[in-house]
């Protein structure tokens, strides 16, 4: 697996918060992680919030140690809100199971890594997050 490259990141970055701009969304913070869960890149628009960056890293992060995306960790909490608890436990509180983190894939399908973006409603995160992956060439995985 070669992983994701900071040129790709910076890509996902710039595609997802040109998506927010054109959609007059709130501020946006957006995080890309590697396929271990270290952050690659993050960028913040003015305005965004103090907490932005863990909550986007939150939601990147999800999607790493769980291995699906976030609305899909969002619907198991739904189903399945102790076994959530317990993970996010596991993982000292680090988990955001909320849209707007989604899993990075080559065209062969192996794994990059995933990229979360937080700051307006969590599906319009989610949208910015596919927009981003779009725009690097890469293949967004939401499920």
């Amino acid at each position: 697996m070669s992983g994701i490259t900071l040129d790709q990141a910076r890509k996902i970055i710039t595609g997802a918060l040109a998506k927010g701009i054109d959609q007059g969304l709130k501020p946006l913070s957006v995080v890309v992680l590697d396929a271990g869960g270290h952050t690659t890149a993050f960028e913040r628009q003015d305005g965004a919030s103090a907490m932005r960056f863990k909550i986007a890293h939150g939601k990147a992060y999800g999607c790493i140690a769980m291995g699906l995306g976030s609305r899909a960790l969002f619907e198991r909490v739904q189903k399945q809100p102790y076994f959530l608890d317990a993970m996010n436990a596991l993982a000292d509180g680090a988990l955001v199971p909320v849209p707007g983190g989604v899993l990075i894939r080559d065209d062969s399908g192996a794994l990059l890594g995933a990229v979360g973006v937080t700051g307006d409603n969590s599906d319009n995160d989610e949208m910015c997050a596919l927009a981003g992956i779009e725009a690097a060439g890469l293949v967004a995985d939401a499920g």
